[in-house]
């Protein structure tokens, strides 16, 4: 499954390398990091990766395949 995750701002180099798994893209204010999501147990990784470094995650939404 691939999943985007909008988070708040722009994060710096070192936030975006917390996320090796996913690609980004800075749009509007907004950091947008998309890419494939293994499982369940990956998506909530992701999750709770983001509320330990302080992101806010303003929208995630699975894509379509």
């Amino acid at each position: 499954m691939r999943y985007e995750f909008r988070v708040e701002g722009r994060l710096s180099e070192t936030l975006v390398n917390a996320f090796p798994e996913l690609e980004h893209v800075v749009m509007s204010g907004q950091t947008v990091l998309f890419g494939t999501v293994i499982d369940e147990a990956h998506l909530y990784g992701l999750l709770t990766r983001c509320q330990s470094l302080g992101l806010r995650v303003l929208e995630m939404r699975q894509l379509p395949e």
